[in-house]
């Protein structure tokens, strides 16, 4: 393996020997011939192609349809490993709940004094007509992702938290579907926990979250803006899976106080719908009104309590990092506990101070939009030109509040296949959160990006990085 002696390796450790959790996978992969696993990495290529499992990259000169990169390398996680992230997910996600039901409402933690007031009178994701509307179950986050590190062998860090449209579930579920077609037989020998139930657990958790109106089994749907959109795939497959609907927006109307579905026997009601549109899309009447993506009407039902929408508008103030920042405080204040994962340390730039520190410092830190996502917007300054940091520099200059930065993580590694065997890339964890107003269910794992180019800690598919299946074990 490549000298990866600056990061902690998953697989290895801090030594020679392989960690436990790798041990019996190791002396199977020992075992193979290279030539015959390159072979098989070219087979889950083939089926990814042939399965339709893509990604649009926006704005790309070539083609804009692409394969997300799969490494056949497994990330492994142990049991205890795991119990311990699952349960600062969850406290986590309570209190992202709750931090967006009491800013909706009373907002204790403004008069609190704990986040400033500028910090959510100015957000452009929060939304003054949520105020005072309650969505069924007070359920806001319906689906979260939350974005996880790790630099050793006890220490993670949650990077970022995405509360409105977490993408990424379908390639989780569909890892595992071609590591089951392609090594049975290591899942005879390694006890790896399931991750199959999930689209029955999205489907359960919504149906949960249902108005009280709905008396029936719900009518769920999943609102897409369309095949052009990044994570069509994803949209399909989920209503696929779920045995839910999937709907455009010229597809809905508001007939008498419900929205329904255009159908071959007529509109009929849905009672559910899982929005992949972002906010200002979503209503024409009360927001963008050029959107072609939403419903007109379609808030005004949801605040009269005719249609749960998962995740609730407004739900973006979460993804916003320079809140990700005050996260550990919103956890205390909502839950009376210490958090269970740390945040990374965080600069936010529209503080004079801070601000000064990035300028002096931004060669060593990584600095983000508050708003941005898909690894765009970003400025990683070890790895970065002068060119690109003068420029990035005017940026930060002319709007610090749009900005957040952070020390640049020595991200654990995972093994990957490379052409001369294996060898160590950077890697980060997205699970997924599913609440529901009487329990959270989080599936063991999620989703593995690596970043395949030596060096890099960018992961984002649409920055060259690739997904692996990431194995929880039995305890």
């Amino acid at each position: 393996m490549d000298d990866a002696t600056r990061y902690f390796d998953e697989m290895m450790g801090a030594g020679e020997l392989r960690r436990d959790s790798y041990r019996m996978y190791g002396d199977w992969i020992d075992a193979q011939d290279i030539k015959q696993l390159r072979r098989k990495s070219a087979e889950a290529e083939n089926f990814f192609r042939r399965t339709g499992i893509t990604f649009n990259v926006y704005g790309a000169a070539e083609a804009a349809e692409r394969l997300i990169p799969f490494d056949i390398v497994p990330r492994i996680i142990s049991g205890r490993e795991w119990n311990k992230l699952a349960r600062g997910i969850e406290q986590r996600v309570r209190a992202i709940n709750a931090f967006l039901y009491d800013i909706y409402h009373r907002q204790e933690i403004l008069r609190a004094g704990r986040i400033p007031l500028e910090l959510i009178a100015d957000n452009d994701a929060f939304l003054p007509q949520m105020i005072g509307g309650a969505p069924p179950g007070d359920v806001y986050t319906h689906i979260v992702g939350v974005d996880i590190v790790r630099t050793g062998e006890n220490e993670f860090y949650v990077l970022e938290d995405n509360a409105r449209t977490p993408s990424g579930v379908s390639y989780m579920l569909e890892n595992r579907e071609t590591m089951l077609q392609m090594f049975p037989e290591l899942f005879s020998k390694i006890r790896v926990q399931s991750v199959s139930d999930y689209p029955d657990n999205l489907r359960r958790s919504l149906a949960d979250c249902a108005p009280e109106q709905c008396s029936d089994r719900p009518t769920i749907a999943v609102l897409t803006p369309g095949i052009n959109n990044s994570a069509y795939f994803e949209h399909s497959f989920l209503a696929d899976q779920m045995g839910a609907e999937l709907v455009e927006g010229h597809d809905l109307r508001v007939d008498n106080g419900r929205i329904t579905m255009r159908t071959t026997k007529g509109f009929e009601p849905i009672d559910v719908i899982y929005r992949r549109v972002d906010d200002d899309y979503l209503d024409p009447l009360n927001f963008r009104p050029d959107s072609l993506l939403g419903v007109p009407g379609l808030l005004d039902v949801y605040r009269a309590g005719g249609v749960t929408i998962a995740n609730a508008p407004g739900t973006g103030l979460a993804d916003d990092k320079a809140i990700y920042s005050y996260l550990p405080d919103i956890v205390e204040f909502y839950t009376g506990e210490t958090p269970l994962l740390k945040n990374v340390p965080t600069w936010r730039c529209a503080e004079p101070d801070s601000l000064a520190y990035v300028i002096e410092h931004i060669e060593e830190l990584v600095v983000k939009e508050v708003h941005g996502s898909g690894g765009y917007g970003l400025l990683v300054g070890p790895t970065s030109s002068k060119r690109e940091i003068s420029r990035f520099l005017k940026k930060l200059k002319a709007r610090p509040g749009n900005y957040i930065a952070q020390p640049t993580l020595a991200l654990s590694t995972v093994p990957i296949l490379t052409r001369e065997g294996l060898a160590p890339r950077h890697v980060d964890l997205r699970p997924f959160a599913l609440v529901s107003p009487n329990r959270i269910r989080i599936s063991p794992g999620g989703l593995t990006r690596v970043a395949l180019k030596k060096g890099s800690l960018v992961v984002n598919s649409s920055q060259g990085g690739g997904t692996k299946d990431t194995w929880v074990l039995e305890e």
